[in-house]
């Protein structure tokens, strides 16, 4: 599921890496490509940074090891130093032109966010458009909710093949929506206190996503079919049946695996793959996480009898 996406390859050239470093991508806001990427160097070649084409766009980023004594340019010209720790959320404003020296070993994730997606999504909630966010060189932030979103997404990032659109339109929907409200004061109004999806839409909805188990469709394909928005759809789907998109097929692999497993000549890695998930190892891991037992315990305890784990 990962990509080497536009900004992906922007990024490489930018910290002077030798190959572009994977992506995991979502265009449900306007069709803008929103990216997430996972960039690390432990021996790198000291330097400027290179510069990003200016553009109306946003970089978030979660730093994962500590940086201190970092010189920060902006517009050209170096303006401070400052010590960056691990853990903490950055943002850059892409019009400016922001820079570092690289001089020591790095470790980050950073988030792509275009002007567009974030018009795109106070289009879609009816709210006011967002400003400037709030880009301070050399500041960063205790943000609990960016590093939670970032260490799910650096999962995908690591395990692309267990890893479905769906989950990544989710995540990436949640941390623009949250970067947009908490740096950009974006302000929800009472429109999203709308109910969930009509009867026959969420059943439409769960015939489409279970056609899918694969997880290759889109949020916004999906929507499309309603004529909803992303976010729209989104936060229905969660009220109508108590779960976001992502989870509730993860649900209906499970329950299709158990259904699966009343075949006695089936083996675990051909259910595995019948019912959507990437490999046996992924399957294992889900199933235990959902029904607390392992996929061959379960089949042994439903059927009697010895049961291996292929």
């Amino acid at each position: 599921m990962t990509q080497a996406s536009t900004f992906g390859r922007r990024l490489g050239q930018f910290l002077h890496l030798k190959d572009a470093p994977p992506s995991l991508i979502t265009r449900s806001l306007r069709g803008m490509e929103l990216a997430v990427t996972e960039t690390r160097d432990d021996n790198p070649v000291p330097g400027l940074s290179g510069s990003f084409t200016l553009e109306d766009a946003f970089v978030v980023s979660l730093k994962l090891h500590n940086f201190p004594d970092c010189e920060l340019w902006e517009n050209g010209k170096c303006m401070m130093k400052a010590d960056v720790p691990a853990g903490a959320t950055y943002l850059y404003d892409l019009k400016h032109d922001p820079r570092y020296v690289i001089d020591k070993p790095f470790h980050s994730l950073f988030f792509y966010l275009p002007r567009s997606a974030l018009d795109g999504l106070t289009e879609q909630s009816r709210t006011s458009r967002v400003g400037q966010l709030a880009c301070e060189l050399g500041v960063g932030h205790d943000d609990a909710i960016v590093r939670h979103i970032g260490a799910s997404l650096q999962q995908g990032l690591r395990r692309p093949d267990e890893t479905n659109q769906l989950f990544i339109d989710h995540m990436m929907l949640a941390l623009t929506a949250h970067v947009a409200q908490t740096y950009g004061g974006l302000r929800h109004s009472a429109e999203l206190a709308r109910g969930g999806l009509a009867p026959w839409q969420a059943k439409r909805a769960c015939e489409r996503l279970e056609s899918d188990l694969g997880g290759k469709l889109s949020l916004h394909q999906i929507a499309a079919e309603f004529d909803l928005s992303v976010s729209h759809f989104s936060r229905a789907f969660r009220i109508s049946t108590g779960q976001p998109p992502h989870q509730w097929l993860l649900r209906q692999r499970v329950n299709t695996a158990k259904q699966l497993m009343t075949i006695r000549d089936l083996s675990l890695s051909e259910i595995a793959i019948s019912a959507g998930f990437a490999n046996q190892s992924h399957f294992t891991r889900v199933f235990t996480s959902v029904v607390g037992v392992s996929p061959g315990v379960w089949r042994r305890e439903m059927q009697g009898g010895p049961e291996s784990e292929t």
